[in-house]
């Protein structure tokens, strides 16, 4: 099968019967059952199985893919709702869920020829992606050989394949970082992932020792953040023409807003319960103010992630700097607003909260976390923001 062919039978090929508003729906149910085996997942440091298959049997990992292959081929506005949908019953399990998919993304911007292997069976491979190019490489007739030992493998405990990333040195003496295919079999996972938040990711060191990643099975992180991949050329869908950073950033902000909205519902339910108890435990005039504060807050960190979503739509890969620089400090931002109401909520929670598990308390420990990603530090986002307002030159590989 060619691109040509491809891109000339994509739009009208294998046509999903599965909707989105089916979809959304279906993550919006499965959010309980992520809420119900948040407490087992935290105790094994990763997703439950039962998890990942209820996600499988949805077909949540589809989401993205190209219908050519069996996909769903949704855009960022669908995997938004069903993104957040997972989010408010467990940030860990749907951080997982929300990397899986866009993952399965990241494998559409590969060269033709490893997407017709990796997509012959199944639709889509559940894989993490180590962006920190920590590996080293060498050049061998063929491909590569690949050693090194990368952190923060999210999704590896489930995975069928991995993305990690080197930094190739071309011809020319250019430096580029790229990401690495190759089969979960392949590599060795250490337990190292013993941590105070987000402990369900499961999110261990990966070794891997002179493995031979054939040519074909590479992907530049330049011609990502762009949006120039080779899948950009190969499917017409815009959804791939769109750069990995604010997908990116997208992925891992929804479990901090969703925690944030779960934290005001339990919140809301304590005062009812309050209420109906009456007596001394009668609700405040205060307790009033905060919720609603809580409750507006939340909205408005909705409608800047889902106005960043419309916009990165409309854009794509024809963002300037200063629209990626903004979307970069957005995400971060919500991140930072997230956190704020959900300590805001715990403070006048009452001291259950802290038992280790409480839904509140592990909201808190798991955003905070989450506000500790590379992505999120908002302090240098807002300067790189400033200074691209300024029109001074800017680097672009976290933007």
């Amino acid at each position: 099968m060619t691109a040509e062919t491809l891109a000339r039978e994509a739009p009208g090929a294998k046509a999903p019967t599965t909707t989105k508003e089916e979809l959304v729906g279906r993550a919006k149910r499965l959010s309980a059952l992520l809420a119900a085996e948040a407490r087992e997942a935290e105790a094994l440091r990763r997703p439950t199985d039962t998890v990942i298959r209820a996600l499988e049997e949805a077909e949540i990992f589809k989401l993205m893919a190209p219908r050519v292959y069996g996909g769903l081929e949704f855009d960022l506005d669908t995997f938004f709702e069903v993104g957040l949908a997972l989010s408010e019953g467990d940030a860990s399990m749907a951080w997982v869920a929300n990397f899986y998919i866009e993952h399965v993304w990241i494998f559409c911007l590969f060269p033709r020829a490893f997407q017709e292997e990796l997509f012959a069976s199944r639709s889509y491979a559940l894989a993490p992606a180590m962006l920190s190019p920590t590996g080293q490489v060498t050049r061998v007739e063929g491909g590569y050989r690949l050693n090194g030992r990368w952190s923060w493998s999210t999704g590896i405990m489930h995975a069928d394949w991995v993305l990690p990333a080197a930094i190739v040195t071309r011809e020319d003496g250019k430096r580029v970082p790229m990401f690495f295919a190759l089969p979960r079999s392949e590599v060795r996972v250490e337990d190292t992932w013993f941590v105070d938040g987000m402990q369900a990711t499961g999110s261990n060191d990966v070794l891997i020792e002179d493995a031979f990643i054939p040519d074909g099975r590479m992907l530049s992180f330049p011609d990502m953040i762009e949006g120039n991949t080779p899948g950009a050329s190969l499917h017409p869908n815009p959804l791939y023409r769109t750069p990995m950073l604010p997908t990116l950033g997208l992925a891992a902000a929804m479990p901090a807003l969703g925690q944030a909205r779960n934290s005001v519902r339990l919140f809301k339910e304590r005062l009812l319960a309050r209420k109906a108890e009456g007596g001394t435990r009668r609700v405040g005039t205060a307790s009033y103010m905060r919720l609603a504060r809580a409750e507006v807050q939340v909205e408005q960190i909705y409608l800047l992630l889902r106005h960043l979503v419309e916009d990165v739509m409309r854009l794509r890969n024809d963002a300037t700097r200063v629209d990626r620089t903004r979307w970069a400090t957005q995400l971060a931002h919500a991140v930072d607003q997230s956190k704020s109401v959900i300590a805001y909520v715990c403070e006048a929670a009452g001291a259950s909260g802290h038992f280790q598990d409480s839904p509140l308390g592990r909201a808190a420990r798991d955003v905070n976390t989450v506000g500790a990603h590379i992505v999120f530090d908002l302090d240098a986002r807002l300067e790189l923001h400033g200074a691209a307002l300024l029109g001074e030159e800017i680097p672009g590989i976290l933007v």
